[in-house]
């Protein structure tokens, strides 16, 4: 996609109540209809539900030690979608003062480790691409870990 400085600069922000959080569409473009086909025909080739089905698994595996961290009050999965919500004191009841940025803070700890997170305020989202491989997955809870723990360590 290519935009004027302007446009970037437009929807550029840290900040969630800011930045504009949603997908643009290129509904009709033939080129991107053209790679839609290709990518279904994948999917039929390589039996790449079945795959993620079983890499989906891993990542509860991998994901359930973290619901026992002091800040993590939830997580939650839907496929390969999966989300640590990272509170105060590990209830739902008690959410960091928004300012202190927790989320934010984890994810450029993730960043500096090479590894990238979606942060939505303080719920930080584990979405890898269906290529992933397991030592790819270990890295992305080892870093995730680490990146938890580090942007919690002063945070009330």
């Amino acid at each position: 996609m290519l935009a004027t400085q302007a446009i970037y600069d437009g929807f550029l922000d840290d900040s969630r109540e800011r930045a504009f959080l949603h997908s643009h569409s290129y509904t009709g473009n033939p080129l991107a209809c053209a790679a839609a086909l290709r990518s279904l025909a994948i999917f039929d080739e390589d039996d790449v539900l079945a795959r993620n089905q079983v890499t989906a698994r891993r990542m509860t595996e991998l994901a359930a030690p973290f619901a026992t961290l002091p800040h993590v009050a939830d997580v939650r999965q839907a496929g390969m979608i999966l989300a640590f919500e990272l509170t105060r004191n590990g209830d739902r009841a008690t959410p960091f003062d928004p300012a202190s940025r927790v989320g934010l803070h984890a994810y450029r700890k993730a960043l500096d480790l090479g590894v990238v997170l979606r942060p939505l305020g303080d719920i930080l989202y584990w979405m890898p691409p269906y290529c992933v491989d397991d030592a790819q997955l270990q890295l992305l809870a080892d870093t995730t870990r680490e990146a938890i723990l580090h942007a919690t360590r002063d945070a009330t």
